[in-house]
C-alpha cells in the first residue's frame, strides 16, 4: 500500500511539473518588443496576453505598441505622436493604418519601429504578414518603392541575423564631378543596420547618389545591387542589367573607379570585380573587361576636391 501511494504521489508530481513547464512555455510564446532609450536597438520581453482569438489579440497588441514600457531603459516602438488609427484583417494578412506623423520618423528609427511591430503582430495565430499604410497610402522606402507585405523574414539582413540595432560609421565615397571626367571623394557619416556588410552599405550609398552640389552619380540611374561580398581580398559586386545603360556624360573609367575606389576604402578589400547578373563575360562599354580584377586607382580623382557631408541614415533592405 505504501509503495502504491508513493507511485501515485510521484505520478501526480510529474503531472504537476509537466503542467508548470507547459504553462511556462505558453507564457513565453509571446513577446513584447521595445526600443532601448537611445532608439538604436530592439529589446524583447516575455508577454502574457489576456486575449485568445485572433481579432482580440490584434486589438490587444495594437494597444500594446502604444503603451509605455515599465522599465525606464525601454521605449515603446511608436513615438508619442505616432498612432495606429485603424486596421484591416483579411485572412492571414493584417494591414495597419498610421497617422501622418509616421512619416516624420528618421529612417533608422523607422526600420527598428517597423521590425518591432511586425514581430509583435506575426506572433498572432493566423497572422502571417503585415502591411503598413500612412493614411490610405502604402508605406514606401526612401527610394520611393512600396514596402509591401512584411514577415519576420523581411527583417533578416544576413542568414540567421535579424535586424536588431543601429550603428554609425564614416564611409568614403567617390562620385563623378559635374562634368563626368573626374572623381570627387566625399566622406559621409551614416547610421545603418548593424548586420549589413560595409560593402553593401557603400554600394547602396553609391547607387543612391550624392547629396552635395558639384557631384553626380557615376553609376547609371536605375541600377540595382544584386549582391556584394568579399573573399580573400577580392570584392565581388553583382549589379543588374541597369548597369549596362549608357550614360555618356560620365566617362567609362569614372563609372568603374567610382565603384572600385569606394569599395577599396574598406579594410580588407584589395581588388574589385564587377559582374552583371552574375555574368563576367564581355566588356563594359568599349574598354573595361568585366572579368578583370580592378585595384584602387586615384589618378581620376580631381585634385583638391573633397567634400564632407552631414549624417545620413540608411534603411537597407530587406525588400
Amino acid at each position: 500500500m505504501k509503495r502504491f501511494l508513493l507511485v501515485i504521489m510521484a505520478a501526480l508530481f510529474l503531472v504537476g511539473l509537466s503542467g508548470c513547464l507547459f504553462s511556462t512555455e505558453e507564457e513565453s510564446r509571446y513577446h513584447a518588443y521595445y526600443l532601448n532609450k537611445e532608439k538604436t536597438k530592439i529589446i524583447e520581453e516575455n508577454y502574457t496576453p489576456e486575449s485568445l482569438d485572433t481579432e482580440d489579440l490584434i486589438i490587444e497588441f495594437i494597444e500594446l505598441i502604444h503603451i509605455d514600457a515599465e522599465s525606464v531603459e525601454y521605449q515603446k516602438p511608436l513615438p508619442q505622436h505616432v498612432r495606429v488609427v485603424s486596421y484591416n484583417y483579411d485572412g492571414n494578412q493584417l494591414s495597419l493604418y498610421f497617422n501622418e506623423a509616421y512619416a516624420t520618423m528618421g529612417v533608422a528609427e523607422e526600420v527598428l519601429c517597423r521590425a518591432a511591430i511586425v514581430r509583435t503582430m506575426v506572433q498572432i495565430p493566423r497572422v502571417t504578414c503585415v502591411s503598413f499604410y500612412i493614411g490610405d497610402t502604402p508605406l514606401t522606402d526612401q527610394r520611393g518603392n512600396v514596402v509591401g507585405l512584411m514577415t519576420n523574414e523581411s527583417f533578416v539582413e544576413n542568414p540567421g541575423e535579424q535586424i536588431n540595432s543601429i550603428q554609425t560609421a564614416s564611409i568614403n565615397l567617390y562620385f563623378s564631378n559635374s562634368t563626368g571626367d573626374g572623381l570627387v571623394m566625399t566622406t559621409e557619416e551614416v547610421s545603418y543596420i548593424s548586420n549589413i556588410s560595409m560593402e553593401k552599405l557603400v554600394m547602396e550609398h553609391l547607387l543612391e547618389g550624392p547629396h552635395e552640389e558639384g557631384m553626380i552619380a557615376a553609376i547609371p540611374s536605375g541600377t540595382k545591387l544584386v549582391s556584394v561580398a568579399t573573399t580573400n581580398g577580392t570584392c565581388y559586386v553583382n549589379l543588374d542589367e541597369g548597369f549596362l545603360n549608357q550614360v555618356y556624360e560620365v566617362q567609362e573609367p569614372i563609372v568603374i573607379y567610382s565603384i572600385v575606389d569606394s569599395l577599396s576604402e574598406i579594410p580588407g578589400v584589395a581588388r574589385v570585380q564587377i559582374s552583371v547578373n552574375g555574368n563576367t563575360a564581355g566588356i563594359y562599354r568599349d574598354t573595361f573587361a568585366l572579368d578583370t580584377l580592378y585595384e584602387r586607382n586615384l589618378d581620376y580623382v580631381v585634385s583638391g576636391e573633397t567634400i564632407g557631408t552631414e549624417i545620413k541614415e540608411s534603411e537597407e533592405p530587406f525588400e
